[in-house]
């Protein structure tokens, strides 16, 4: 599952950008727009529903900062894709880094880009 959250000054094209990518990818997608700005999501969902979506391909929530941080912190969500403040981006940051758990056969994967 891959889980998006969006800020309040772009909802719909912060939710396009990143149902598109998962979708394309063939994974499931939940969306956490602001809740600053949660009519025009909940429109959105209105509209996934008539185009014929399966239940649960796409899902939108609404809520504070605390919705965001169970999407964060979830097992479940592989991947997570953030817009918003620099504040909240590192906390969404930290809580996902928290529930990585590195299997016992293989070290984590890390890569860099040196300037030669």
């Amino acid at each position: 599952m891959c889980a998006g959250i969006g800020a309040w000054n772009g909802s719909a094209i912060f939710f396009a950008f990143k149902v598109a990518a998962a979708l394309a990818a063939g994974c499931t997608f939940i969306y956490k727009g602001s809740e600053k700005s949660p009519i025009g999501m909940l429109q959105l969902g209105q509209f996934i529903k008539e185009a014929g979506f399966p239940p649960g391909v796409v899902n939108i929530v609404t809520g504070d900062g605390k919705v965001g941080a169970a999407l964060a912190s979830h097992m479940d969500v592989n991947k997570i894709s953030f817009t918003g403040s620099a504040f909240a981006g590192k906390k969404v940051q930290e809580l996902a880094a928290k529930r990585y758990v590195c299997p016992e056969d293989r070290g984590p994967l890390l890569t860099s880009l040196q300037a030669t």
